[in-house]
C-alpha cells in the first residue's frame, strides 16, 4: 500500500471535475439567485464519519478560494482549506426516480456513513 501526499504547491489546473448535468444545475441555480456570482465548494466537520460537502452560491471570490471556470461560464470556487480533501473529486447531478441530487465521487474518501451525509478521509 502506498500513501499519496498532497502538495499544495502543485495544485492541478482543474482539481475538481464537474459533469455537464451538474454544471447545468449550477447555472440554473445561479440564474435564480441574482446576487450570486459563483458556486463555492468546501467541506466542514460533520456527521458520524467526519466531513460533509458544502455547496454555497456566493456573490464574490474569497481570498482563500481557488477559482475554476467551468463550461457555460460557471465559476466554481474551491476553498483552499478543503482542497486536500476534495482534490480529484467529480461532482455529478444524478436522477433517481423523481429525485435529483449532487453526488461527489471523491477518491480521497475512505468511508461513508450509512445515510450518505458524511465521509472520512483517514
Amino acid at each position: 500500500m502506498s500513501v499519496k501526499n498532497f502538495d499544495p504547491q502543485t495544485i492541478p489546473a482543474t482539481p475538481v471535475s464537474v459533469t455537464p448535468s451538474a454544471i447545468d444545475h449550477f447555472r440554473k441555480q445561479l440564474q435564480k439567485d441574482q446576487s450570486a456570482r459563483a458556486v463555492r465548494l468546501s467541506v466542514k466537520e460533520s456527521g458520524c464519519t467526519g466531513f460533509m460537502y458544502v455547496i454555497d452560491l456566493v456573490p464574490e471570490l474569497n481570498q482563500n478560494d481557488l477559482r475554476q471556470t467551468l463550461d457555460d461560464g460557471v465559476e466554481l470556487l474551491i476553498d483552499r482549506g478543503s482542497l486536500n480533501i476534495v482534490n480529484g473529486t467529480q461532482i455529478d447531478l444524478v436522477t433517481e426516480g423523481v429525485n435529483r441530487q449532487l453526488r461527489f465521487l471523491n477518491p480521497n474518501a475512505k468511508d461513508h456513513c450509512g445515510c450518505g451525509e458524511s465521509f472520512s478521509v483517514n
